[in-house]
């Protein structure tokens, strides 16, 4: 790619992330092209041949797209009202770009706009194909997913930006890995992948579906060739934890978008994104583990911490093999803020591992100190899934330190805490269960209590083997 194409995509980029936001404001070539730093009829031309399409014709399009969404859902919200929010000065001249858009009136789009999509190659918003009925979507939900209502954090990221099929992601997120590690600026310690969709493919056709591939960074950058900042706000989501083949992600985020509205939430304009935590080339079922990402509207704070816990009391008086399924992604996501809790207590004082997660029946993170790490010792705390208990241990870099410091335990008569009862199949050396049967539902005293428990073992441990 040539330096002179590379520019244009940094700046048209920016702008069509600035339309995308601003789409109920006034949108004028002057002030865009100004955003651009380019001379309108210059920025013209430009915006054509990366976008493909005139500025107006982008603007309109999207306009009349993000109504049809909102129309496919909520079919009681007056057209006057929804022409006039985003931008267009009549309901003769909504109605004129609309009917143009799809071939038919808004009016009638509210009864028949998903036939017309379906003769212009979009599956539109629609379970029929899929389910027969809610009860059979709330079945599909339970047995292949994990929903949780939360607010997430501000997401500061580093993207590639792509119009069209999706088949180029691969090479997309291929180029921000070797760029974020050649840069040394990739979050490793909270690290996510994640994608985009800036374009409803309910709605758009898929050759002009737009979307971004991201990854984590650990601090601001700028644009760099195709490469630039894009940061997801903060706000109330939708989680939906997957573990499923490509082919059913569509289905699962029509059926989530259903749990949506079933459920009595409602949408908010923000960004929709998957996030996703293996390769799902290493998956022996070729399978991916991703979170569905959907902006809501604010709740109040005791409905947001109903709905975070309700998949953790739904599991009570089941089976451990049931109650992983389960909770899996509730875990992890536990596990995610009592790291980050004792990173913030105590970030001077110990150093973190990440958290493994690479078996579904347990999850830990490393803690050791300089003196610590100059013995090759490190604490794990750990998480047993299927026994849902919390426990802390003493490990070693390796089997051999592990070896060296069992022995030097077994021989000596100290017995306070459970010596394993060999190193070969082992992480620990010396373990400690520090809390049974945890309650979810109340997670600062629950974080309290493994903080108070751990800091307890550690303590007499060091004092042990100095």
């Amino acid at each position: 790619m040539n330096e002179t194409r590379q520019e244009y995509l940094k700046r048209i980029n920016f702008i069509l992330d600035f339309i995308e936001n601003n789409l109920d404001t006034y949108l004028s070539l002057e002030n865009l092209s100004q955003k651009a730093n380019y001379s309108p009829y210059h920025f013209h031309r430009v915006f054509l041949t990366v976008v493909g399409e005139r500025l107006n014709e982008f603007i309109n399009r999207k306009r009349i797209e993000r109504i049809a969404s909102i129309i496919l859902v909520k079919q009681n919200i007056p057209l006057k009202d929804l022409a006039y929010t985003y931008g267009f000065n009549s309901d003769s001249s909504f109605s004129r770009a609309f009917k143009k858009h799809y071939g038919i009136s808004p009016t009638k789009f509210k009864s028949e706009g998903k036939k017309v999509l379906s003769k212009i190659g979009i599956e539109p918003f629609s379970s029929e194909k899929y389910i027969c009925s809610i009860d059979n979507i709330k079945q599909w939900i339970k047995m292949n997913a994990q929903i949780v209502i939360k607010e997430l954090p501000e997401l500061k990221l580093a993207s590639i930006s792509h119009i069209g099929e999706f088949n180029e992601a691969g090479n997309m997120f291929q180029r921000l890995m070797e760029w974020g590690h050649q840069k040394r600026i990739l979050d490793t310690s909270n690290f996510k992948a994640i994608t985009i969709y800036h374009d409803n493919p309910n709605i758009t056709q898929t050759s002009k579906l737009r979307f971004s591939t991201c990854v984590t960074i650990s601090e601001s950058i700028n644009s760099d060739r195709e490469i630039r900042q894009y940061n997801i706000q903060k706000g109330i989501y939708a989680l939906g934890y997957f573990e499923i083949k490509a082919e059913e992600i569509s289905k699962a985020w029509k059926n989530m978008c259903i749990w949506v509205i079933e459920n009595g939430y409602e949408f908010r304009d923000g960004d929709y994104f998957e996030m996703y935590h293996n390769d799902y080339k290493t998956h022996p079922e070729q399978k991916y583990l991703l979170d569905i990402c959907i902006p809501l509207k604010k709740i109040d704070r005791s409905k947001l911490e109903e709905a975070s816990t309700v998949n953790f009391s739904d599991s009570k008086g089941q089976n451990n093999q049931c109650k992983k399924n389960i909770d899996y992604h509730q875990l992890i996501s536990y596990m995610k803020e009592l790291r980050m809790f004792f990173y913030k207590e105590y970030n001077t004082y110990f150093k973190l591992g990440n958290i493994y997660q690479g078996n579904p029946d347990f999850s830990y993170f490393s803690i050791t100190t300089e003196e610590l790490k100059k013995q090759k010792l490190k604490f794990v705390i750990i998480l047993n899934h299927k026994m849902m208990c919390f426990s802390i241990c003493l490990s070693g870099q390796n089997k051999s330190i592990r070896k060296k410091y069992w022995e030097l335990f077994k021989g000596s008569n100290w017995n306070k805490y459970h010596l394993a009862e060999s190193i070969n199949d082992s992480l620990s050396i010396i373990d400690q269960t520090i809390v049974e049967e945890p309650d979810f539902n109340s997670k600062r005293t629950l974080t309290e209590e493994i903080e108070r428990k751990s800091l307890e073992f550690i303590n007499e441990i060091k004092d042990i083997l100095e």
